[in-house]
């Protein structure tokens, strides 16, 4: 028992060389561990059984850690995100708790942005309102997600994003990366994004780029910000260290296809060089009985840290407020369940 014990502890971790004198660094690395209350079958681990998906569909996924469906959404429905996102970036419009984002070099250039989408990079955090809500919670979109998570659903880190054109900074685009580095979420192969073109997209406006099967290594890798030319928007994190030569697909898609994938999928999108706006909206879904891991000690804490602070900084608290004095765990636990909502199934709860 002790070996074994000693074989899952040493899983967790990676030896690298560290400085001049031949050291060893010595980095935790979160994997996708943890429980699933949903049983699946001996040939699949990233499907479950019972949903709409194929035996074709769920292999293509196991294999590879994406799936693009065709024409998933209503060009109607689109059009009215499109819609209530501009009337949101003109102030016609209050969301409870929204975040909203502004690209980098918009913000260094100290112009004063017009009041309008063309200043607006990302709407995130639309969890209480019920138009936006309406695509997290669309029947056409659950029914894939319940291959993926189960019948009891949650959504969280809901994403309106409006991809502008690149000013020449590179600062459009987003670095590969893996979407779980920023989730304290377990178990990972219970989590699953949806995300919806809302025009056509492909490698001149800055579509999806991804490394099929990459998410089979089963390793959250280190990320940061600093090596990216030009900068990268706050929280735009990248891996550090990946196979250059890995095969590559670009995920050209048209107005309504929606594409869904494993959190542990490297991925990333490139610079938008048109003129124009590239928009799509995502969320990302787990089962409602997950639970909320202590990040502190691996290569999550960076980006927990850094959504803490967010956090905290957004709300304007005194310090002895009871938030400012609680653990990550505990924080992430709240920030979690305060962003979350229950879309198809039993709520059952957060796990912590």
């Amino acid at each position: 028992m002790a070996a074994n014990r000693l074989k899952t502890i040493t899983q967790h971790l990676t030896v690298s060389p560290e400085g001049s004198q031949g050291g060893l660094k010595v980095t935790a690395v979160p994997r996708s561990g943890g429980l699933s209350s949903v049983p699946t079958s001996h040939e699949f681990r990233y499907t479950v059984d019972g949903g709409v998906l194929t035996h074709q569909q769920r292999k293509f996924y196991e294999e590879n850690g994406f799936l693009v469906i065709k024409n998933l959404i209503s060009h109607d429905k689109i059009d009215v995100y499109r819609q209530y996102f501009e009337d949101i970036c003109r102030g016609e419009v209050t969301v409870p708790g929204l975040t909203i984002m502004k690209d980098i070099s918009l913000l260094k250039s100290k112009a004063n942005l017009p009041k309008d989408s063309s200043s607006v990079t990302k709407i995130q955090q639309f969890q209480d309102d019920p138009v936006l809500m309406g695509y997290c919670a669309d029947p056409e979109v659950l029914q894939y997600v319940e291959s993926f998570s189960g019948p009891n659903i949650s959504v969280v880190h809901t994403m309106l994003i409006n991809k502008p054109p690149d000013p020449g900074s590179k600062t459009s685009r987003h670095p590969l990366h893996q979407d779980m580095y920023y989730f304290p979420w377990r178990p990972v192969d219970r989590v699953v994004c949806a995300w919806t073109a809302m025009e056509h997209v492909d490698r001149s406006n800055g579509c999806l780029v991804v490394l099929p099967g990459s998410h089979r290594e089963g390793v959250i890798k280190e990320h940061d910000s600093r090596k990216f030319q030009g900068g990268v928007n706050y929280l735009y994190h990248g891996i550090l260290d990946f196979d250059e030569k890995s095969p590559r697909v670009h995920l050209e898609m048209e107005k309504g296809d929606t594409v869904f994938f494993h959190p542990l999928l490297i991925h990333g999108s490139g610079m938008n060089r048109t003129k124009g706006f590239r928009k799509a909206i995502s969320g990302h879904y787990f089962q409602t009985d997950s639970t909320i891991i202590d990040v502190t000690g691996t290569v999550q804490e960076k980006a927990q840290r850094e959504t803490v602070e967010m956090f905290l900084k957004k709300g304007k608290l005194p310090k002895d407020h009871p938030l400012n004095k609680m653990s990550m765990k505990e924080l992430a636990f709240v920030i979690t369940e305060g962003r979350s909502r229950v879309v198809r199934g039993k709520p059952a709860g957060l796990q912590y």
